[in-house]
């Protein structure tokens, strides 16, 4: 059964700059910690990343995986389902930004990841890792969309 993790954080910036630098998917590697590389197979008509592959530090390992990204009609939305990958057999999840009250440059960001691998990891092993990906995603997340130089 996959487990899921969600965490939330408040980002000192618009919900659109954030979500411009989580669809920049090229440039993870330069602030998603374990993202190694990144190579997008498909664009959608928007130019939007649709298929993308990574590689990343998992574990103690390199992993790969595919990913289909999905954005609906919201530009506040981006989801995402695995589609291939040679250690987990899910990985479906998607950012949720909110603007905060009263406040057009801050959003609050809420970070939802459903995975199930294809090897057996007990189950607080596997749910330690997922939240140290959440947070270090956010984190990320929110150093980059706060930078003032980032692209």
């Amino acid at each position: 059964m996959p487990e899921q993790t969600t965490q939330r954080i408040t980002i000192d910036a618009s919900p659109q700059r954030v979500f411009d630098v989580i669809v920049d998917v090229a440039r993870y590697p330069e602030w998603a910690g374990d993202v190694k590389q990144v190579d997008i197979q498909q664009a959608e008509d928007s130019g939007r990343p649709g298929l993308v592959a990574f590689r990343a530090a998992a574990m103690g390992r390199s992993v790969s995986y595919v990913l289909r990204y999905y954005y609906g009609t919201s530009p506040l939305r981006v989801a995402w389902r695995l589609v291939e990958g040679d250690v987990v057999s899910r990985m479906d999840g998607e950012y949720l930004l909110e603007p905060t009250y009263g406040n057009v440059n801050s959003t609050e960001v809420t970070y939802h990841l459903s995975v199930d691998m294809r090897m057996p990891i007990p189950g607080f092993m596997r749910r330690r890792g997922e939240a140290r990906i959440v947070r270090a995603a956010l984190q990320g997340l929110k150093s980059r969309a706060e930078s003032p130089v980032a692209g």
